[in-house]
């Protein structure tokens, strides 16, 4: 691990943020209203918002980058700009946090994260509870609250709300601008093999507006989802820690081997009827992990409902994270690049 050193023997240490959004709307304004009078700096990068974001970032005082866009979008490309532009602004900054437009950062959490950092040198990055504003709205909402609510402590991700300390972000380089997803575990990968520690304190972080009302937004995530597993175990999959080694497995056994195993065995059963055990083995062993799951969610929720749901949803993504695995495969055998997947609506300004 590099010897950094943190703490200002004059001075605090310095917290600068960047943003990204594109057509945010009322989402963006109120992630700018919770952080413009708590950090030392802030950058808004935009990527051709047409709903008057940049205007109304630049009346708060937030200077903004317009990426190209004769160039190819990503969220860790605009990530990187932004991050760029705040260094050539304040190149002593100590810390950046990190924020993707649709997000609300709580009061106080930028205090707690940077005293994190103050205290604790091994650590380079830390993030918090990021939970759904409307979680009860739909759900898919309900889903991806359930899905922010992770473990607490020493972790091997950061999500893409996090403080990290600017000088280890600038010597890693940075996020890996070709990844379309995936990008915040595959820099802390990096950062961990080189000695450092992230973090996820139990305290609020930031409150989240992921606006999905359909099925089909849900799918669209779950399939990007599964292209991050596969392109992060194409970068470091042959790594001591097998990095996505094992989500990739799982998309791949219950998304496609278990279905396909299980007709094969139903078509082969009219000519040999015992053939029929296979497909009633992959059921039960499927509804026993439902089950399994629903268990496991029950006992934090106490709500047989929405376990049962979450249960299903998890089941049932393995089928769009698949697709999302062999698109990824496709497009690297023939050489070209994925293209940015979105799943959200714009909001008005």
């Amino acid at each position: 691990m590099n010897e950094i050193t943190t703490q200002k023997s004059a001075h605090a240490t310095t917290v600068g943020v960047v943003v990204i959004g594109r057509n945010e709307g009322e989402r963006l304004k109120r992630c700018l209203h919770s952080l413009v009078n708590s950090v030392d700096l802030m950058v808004y990068v935009d990527s051709g918002s047409t709903d008057g974001s940049v205007a109304f970032a630049r009346s708060l005082g937030v200077d903004v980058v317009d990426l190209d866009l004769s160039k190819p979008f990503t969220m860790p490309r605009g990530r990187n700009e932004g991050f760029d532009r705040l260094i050539e602004l304040k190149p002593d900054v100590d810390y950046v946090q990190f924020v993707d437009g649709d997000c609300e950062v709580e009061q106080g959490w930028i205090e707690i994260a940077r005293q994190t950092l103050d205290e604790q040198q091994k650590l380079v990055a830390v993030s918090g509870r990021r939970r759904e504003r409307y979680p009860d709205a739909s759900l898919y909402n309900y889903l991806c609250d359930i899905e922010w609510n992770g473990p607490t402590g020493i972790t091997h991700n950061c999500g893409g709300d996090v403080l990290m300390r600017a000088q280890a972000f600038k010597e890693a380089g940075g996020f890996n601008a070709a990844m379309i997803a995936g990008e915040e575990g595959e820099l802390t990968f990096r950062l961990r093999a080189n000695g450092w520690q992230v973090c996820r304190l139990d305290v609020p972080m930031t409150l989240h507006d992921a606006a999905m009302t359909r099925f089909g937004q849900w799918w669209k995530r779950t399939l990007r989802a599964g292209h991050a597993y596969a392109e992060g175990m194409s970068l470091h999959g042959k790594s001591p820690e097998r990095y996505n080694v094992r989500p990739v497995i799982s998309c791949l056994v219950w998304g496609v081997g278990m279905p396909v195993f299980a007709l094969l065995c139903l078509i082969a059963s009219w000519f040999w009827l015992p053939a029929i055990l296979g497909t009633i083995a992959v059921v039960g062993l499927t509804v026993m992990t439902w089950l399994r799951i629903m268990r496991h969610q029950w006992i934090k929720t106490r709500n047989v409902r929405k376990s049962m749901l979450f249960s299903m949803f998890c089941m049932l993504a393995k089928l769009p994270q698949a697709m999302g695995v062999a698109w990824f495969y496709r497009n690297h055998l023939r050489g070209t690049r994925s293209g940015l997947i979105e799943y959200k609506t714009a909001t008005t300004s």
